[in-house]
């Protein structure tokens, strides 16, 4: 290790980067698997994915051999060329899914962005200026930029950049009778999470999103589903639309969907896709070979029997436990989620404290995640070695014997 990299401390970050995070006051420098090293060489298990990103965990040999291979050959060519990696991807994409075509971006935010600006053009384009409501869910998460965060269901978020984009109502999650009121003819999108991620990992019922495609279909509006989260493996499935078999008219892919390697994209219709000509809509990164290439082997690897089943086995291990945890520290009043993505309520004492969870796992050795102030977050990788799973929940029951000792 060089003198220049030893000198890096968490320190700087408040010296040199924009406030908007506080990060742990721990840095990791190696991963590999489920397991973390710090600076000081401290072993972690990553529970956390990486929020939802690091499917295949660190260092995974087959993203590590794509990644390798492809640097050596070419990383960028633009939009103006093409290039095979993101051919290769949007054809096992589309095989796999209920898709035809393919747009590639950089981040779950681009996605969705792609997303909304589509369904806005659709309607546009069929129907006239008039139809651009876009109806999503309270508490919903769908990125940072301007549209989208106008589009997410938490004002806290969007409030104090200037004019909100206009046209965009939000309904209660789950609620299948506020849908009905609030949609109309002039309603071009209705945007959901099959899971809502950070609002709590909560899991749509069979009947809001079955009652949902059908308001769409009546309404002449498209059925958009954020998977950014729930997708790629996540749900037990490849994405979680399959779980429940009802199937979106656009959907967004991001986190999972490059190991870590920053990728995004949206899937759709080839009749959808049209309204997308050329001009319309672009980015200079979208489809780059090092994200593309890496991402083929994510889907490669993920889209398997073996994987999809394991990550119902492992559901089982965490909530079985978790539950028994919850019951015997009084901590949790539900454990909810589906695959690994999976969200432990917290019980009315514990109220408003997933953050003291978040920092007692860290003392125990432990990488977990918070999904707002009232629940814990596990979003592990999918491969996750069983033994790391009941290690990690051991050090998760230290954190919370230790949490209600105090």
């Amino acid at each position: 290790m060089s003198a220049d990299h030893a000198q890096v401390q968490r320190t700087d970050f408040d010296q040199v980067m924009v406030p908007n995070y506080a990060p742990a006051g721990f840095i990791p420098v190696r991963g590999a698997g489920s397991r973390v090293w710090d600076q000081a060489g401290r072993e972690l298990i990553d529970f956390s994915g990486g929020i939802a990103v690091n499917v295949l965990g660190h260092a995974h040999p087959a993203l590590v051999g794509a990644l390798t291979e492809q640097a050596a050959k070419l990383w960028h060519v633009s939009n103006v060329f093409t290039n095979e990696p993101a051919l290769r991807l949007a054809t096992k994409l589309v095989a796999a899914t209920f898709a035809d075509r393919v747009f590639f971006c950089n981040s779950g935010a681009e996605a969705n962005e792609a997303c909304f600006k589509l369904a806005r053009r659709v309607a546009h384009d069929r129907f006239g200026p008039e139809k651009y409501e876009i109806i999503a869910a309270v508490n919903s998460f769908h990125g940072r930029t301007l549209f989208t965060v106008s589009v997410g269901g938490q004002p806290k978020y969007s409030d104090g950049f200037g004019p909100k984009i206009e046209g965009i109502t939000h309904v209660p999650y789950n609620d299948l009778e506020a849908l009905k009121a609030a949609i109309s003819d002039k309603t071009c999108a209705v945007v959901l999470e099959p899971i809502q991620g950070e609002g709590g990992v909560l899991p749509a019922d069979q009947a809001y999103l079955e009652g949902a495609r059908a308001l769409c279909d009546q309404h002449n509006a498209l059925l958009v589903f954020d998977e950014v989260q729930s997708g790629m493996g996540r749900s037990g499935k490849l994405f979680a639309y399959m779980q429940y078999g009802v199937t979106p008219d656009v959907l967004s892919s991001a986190k999972s969907l490059g190991g870590g390697f920053p990728i995004g994209a949206m899937l759709t219709t080839h009749e959808l896709a049209k309204h997308l000509s050329v001009g319309v809509h672009g980015t200079t990164y979208g489809g780059n070979p090092l994200a593309c290439a890496v991402a083929e082997a994510v889907v490669d690897v993920i889209n398997t029997p073996q994987v999809l089943e394991g990550v119902q086995v492992r559901h089982e291990r965490f909530a079985t436990r978790l539950r028994a945890l919850g019951e015997q520290y009084g901590v949790f009043s539900e454990v909810r989620g589906m695959g690994l993505l999976i969200g432990c309520v917290l019980s009315e004492p514990w109220k408003g404290k997933a953050k003291d969870f978040f920092n007692a796992a860290e003392r125990q050795n432990l990488m977990i995640l918070q999904a707002g102030p009232d629940v814990v977050r596990f979003a592990p990788s999918l491969v996750v070695a069983l033994e790391d799973i009941d290690e990690g929940l051991d050090r998760f029951e230290r954190a919370v014997a230790e949490l209600c000792k105090a």
